[in-house]
């Protein structure tokens, strides 16, 4: 089983595409005037020490992703890349004064550092849990408006289907709510009949991202990840496709490298 504690693998190619996805969610969130509630349900400790080199001087990035690489430019003022911000340090560059955070993480060190890291900020709860305990004990929010990011660190047997049944939990509670479930690509089989076990959930309208920077496992590494958004905003599928083409150009490690975006399950 793939380990991916989020303190080993910060900055590499999968954080990057789950950031910049997870940056396009909450802005499109932040475009309306009422105050939306975010929970990250594996928050992490915030903050590590690996950077995203390949686009830290990239002079032709897109639009897009401005907003995340700005988040992670904050971090590090003198132009040296030496710090990356997890999950939820974008979700704080990004929201405003009155939207409310969630952060849930089961590991007691990380989450020390976390919430030392969170302690002066507003509306910012963190939270010493399991994610999936976290969605059923904070589900439906009182903004009715907002976003859950689901992201497992896939380091025990049978995750997928854990997720499948958190998921379907989840919005059986809060229907309208905006769901991002990160995950890695693994066999052929496995994504099969994890594809076939979260249409059986009844629940419409969800997009499915992934992109490749490798053509095949290699020494346990996994060739690329995936995102699945429940009620994603209005053209978000347009805009991943371009965002995601150039990101997997940039960060190919064998290969041109290959992405994605289709409906897994219409509205």
């Amino acid at each position: 089983m793939l380990s991916y504690r989020h303190l080993f693998h910060a900055g590499n190619f999968s954080d990057v595409f789950k950031h910049a996805l997870l940056a396009r969610l909450l802005i499109a969130l932040g475009a309306k005037e009422k105050p939306y509630f975010y929970l990250d349900t594996h928050a992490g400790t915030g903050r590590y020490d690996l950077g995203i080199g390949k686009l830290w001087e990239r002079k032709d990035i897109p639009e897009a992703l401005a907003p995340y690489l700005d988040a992670v430019r904050a971090l590090n003022p003198k132009g040296r890349l030496r710090y990356y911000p997890g999950s939820p340090l974008i979700a704080l560059a990004l929201r405003r004064p009155d939207d409310r955070v969630l952060l849930s993480e089961l590991n007691k060190s990380d989450f020390a550092e976390l919430g030392m890291l969170m302690e002066r900020e507003r509306h910012v709860t963190v939270l010493l849990a399991d994610g999936y305990e976290a969605l059923k004990v904070s589900l439906p929010p009182k903004e009715r408006r907002g976003l859950v990011l689901l992201d497992s660190s896939f380091d025990r047997a049978g995750e997928f289907r854990r997720i499948v049944k958190a998921l379907k939990n989840a919005y059986a509670v809060w229907p309208t709510g905006m769901f991002a479930v990160w995950y890695p690509i693994m066999e052929a089989e496995a994504m099969k009949a994890f594809g076939r076990d979260v249409e059986k959930t009844g629940i419409r309208k969800i997009l499915r991202l992934e992109m490749k920077v490798r053509k095949s496992a290699e020494a346990g590494m996994m060739p690329g990840c995936g995102m699945l958004v429940v009620n994603p905003p209005w053209k978000f599928d347009t805009e991943a496709r371009s965002l995601l083409d150039w990101l997997r150009r940039a960060l190919a490690i064998e290969g041109p490298g290959q992405s994605s975006v289709d409906w897994l399950t219409p509205e």
